[in-house]
């Protein structure tokens, strides 16, 4: 049987599993799958959509009795190609399987905990929990872009909550393939369904299992148990939270596609009213000794504290301005969709070599509108070159944190604070987010001087006082911009570096790897490894454990790609 018999056999398969309307072939229908939203590309056989769960799984077994790659795939927001082909460096051919069309949250326990299908995002998930007075693992940041609440757990993803810490589960039910290439359904997800495949997942999609069916084994977690404790462990000379960090490393957790997911099982945290405060500073210690304070003082752990560097504020001032604008008046409902079109957009304009117009039509529209960011946080920005928003408990926290910010800054000529009313505080974070994709219009709208980004998310010892980076000159003449911003309680830092054309991105990124190395810092801390990072040996031996065959995302990590994890020594 030829390759491309074998090929065509397993299109048929699979549009008998979801119908030829959701198996796309060819570069322009399958753009918008195998092209990641920063980085990553490569061809693919097949982009397949199914429509449950046991659709699903018909799919897994057609890709892997067929000797195909399954790469699976959520909500493709991801920063590292995480989920998108790397090149065309495989031996074998690739399937993406896209699980857009299976949204699903179920809530039990009152809402204590959700059971989430592969589909579910972030922002609806928020939104199922409101009434009830709950809010998930997070809130903030990749919430508002449409990503899925499976793709976090997978990924280790961090977040912006200080009291919550990476996205993290033990309950999830996942297909995984064994050494004797046999695709094997796994219920760990603490539901009784009954014991046949497609038995346990019509039932669990149509929400077919009563409270009785419901176990609670307290050896099993539904979220990260420690991270608060760890987090006030200032003096610890290691990163509170990264990716490759074995500890929490489980089945479903940090698993990066080498299982396929069907549902995971989480806790969910009760919401609370919140204040505000915007600090502004010029002296880096201000900010070192009111993160000690906070972390190692209050009964209560702040909400969040969010880290910008005035010049991320500034390219987020410009080049996030209509991310912000979109969100601020219509809310996160409209993101995805205004994303897809996008993206549907630049792949017209791209295909007749027009790159980058739609960037520069929304950069130019959003210079005509007035200025959108309130006026106490412009003049801070004028006056400090650090700023860090801290979101606390609207009780007792909120009146001592303001009462050490007021001890800490009287008199002082290097800072001050105050305290933001609802629209400045709201705008603070969110302007906090825009940040994160201004970087990308800064490089598509400057092209003729921009080799490209090289985008870290690092996590510092949290004993590291010494955290402000200073470049070597022939770094530091190599870039455009420096884009600081983070996780600032956490000791979570995204560094994106605009590197300047004529220099080489990826001689300059291991130069900072070096460096990151040298302090002992971890990366990636909350994006995962992708396909920029190179995995250290505990988080590949997870994934081969996962993967013994190679035959779910296989080179994550720069990991090999081959069948069996070898070397298949195809051009990349």
């Amino acid at each position: 049987m030829t390759a491309a018999v074998a090929a065509d056999r397993l299109l048929a398969r699979l549009r008998e599993a979801v119908g030829a309307g959701h198996v796309l072939t060819g570069d322009k229908a399958t753009r918008g799958y195998r092209k990641g939203y920063r980085f990553g590309d490569g061809p693919v056989l097949a982009v397949a959509r199914p429509g449950s769960l046991v659709e699903l799984w018909r799919v897994l077994q057609a890709i892997v009795e067929a000797g195909r790659i399954v790469i699976m795939q959520a909500a493709n927001t991801g920063l590292t190609g995480g989920s998108t082909p790397d090149g065309d460096g495989y031996d074998r051919e690739i399937v993406l399987v896209s699980t857009r069309r299976l949204a699903g949250i179920q809530l039990i326990h009152d809402g204590r905990q959700v059971v989430c299908l592969p589909g579910a995002t972030l922002d609806r998930l928020e939104k199922a929990l409101a009434p009830l007075g709950r809010e998930p693992h997070s809130v903030i940041g990749s919430s508002c872009i449409g990503a899925s609440v499976l793709g976090g757990v997978c990924n280790n993803s961090g977040g912006a909550l200080v009291r919550r810490g990476p996205a993290y589960t033990e309950l999830a039910l996942f297909a995984r393939l064994g050494e004797d290439g046999a695709l094997r359904l796994v219920n760990h997800l603490g539901i009784e369904l009954g014991d046949d495949p497609e038995t346990i997942l019509s039932r669990l999609q149509a929400g077919d299992y009563t409270a009785s069916d419901v176990l609670d084994d307290p050896a099993r977690a539904a979220s990260d148990p420690r991270y608060a404790r760890d987090v006030r462990e200032v003096d610890a000379p290691t990163p509170a939270r990264y990716n490759a960090d074995p500890s929490r490393l489980y089945e479903a957790a940090g698993s990066a596609g080498r299982i396929a997911v069907f549902a995971v099982r989480l806790d969910t945290f009760p919401r609370e009213d919140a204040t505000v405060f915007y600090v502004g500073s010029n002296d880096p210690e201000d900010l070192t000794a009111i993160r000690r304070h906070l972390l190692t003082t209050l009964d209560e752990l702040p909400i969040a504290g969010e880290y910008i560097h005035r010049d991320a504020y500034d390219i987020g001032e410009t080049y996030g301005k209509d991310v912000f604008l979109l969100i601020d008046r219509f809310g996160t409902d409209k993101v995805p969709a205004a994303f897809a079109l996008k993206s549907r957009i630049d792949g017209w304009c791209e295909r007749i070599g027009l790159r980058g117009v739609t960037d520069r039509a929304m950069q130019a529209l959003m210079a005509l509108l007035p200025r959108h960011l309130p006026r106490r946080m412009r003049e801070f920005r004028a006056r400090y070159e650090h700023h860090l928003l801290l979101k606390v408990g609207a009780g007792t926290a909120a009146a001592t944190t303001a009462a050490f910010l007021q001890r800490h800054f009287a008199g002082s000529a290097s800072g001050g604070w105050f305290r933001c009313d609802a629209d400045e505080g709201r705008k603070a974070f969110l302007h906090r987010f825009a940040v994160a994709s201004a970087a990308i219009r800064y490089r598509e709208t400057h092209r003729r001087s921009v080799a490209d980004i090289v985008a870290l998310d690092i996590a510092l010892r949290r004993n590291d006082r010494d955290w402000v980076e200073t470049l070597p000159p022939e770094i530091d003449r190599a870039l455009v911009a420096r884009l600081y911003y983070g996780h600032f309680l956490c000791h979570v830092f995204h560094q994106d570096y605009i590197v300047r054309r004529g220099h080489d991105p990826l001689a300059i990124e291991h130069a900072m790897w070096e460096r990151l190395d040298a302090r002992g810092a971890e990366y990636p801390a909350e994006h995962n490894v992708g396909h920029l990072y190179r995995a250290k040996p505990e988080l590949a031996a997870f994934y081969r454990a996962l993967d013994p065959r190679n035959g779910f995302n296989p080179g994550i990590g720069q990991t090999p790609k081959g069948a069996g994890w070898t070397d298949c020594g195809c051009a990349r």
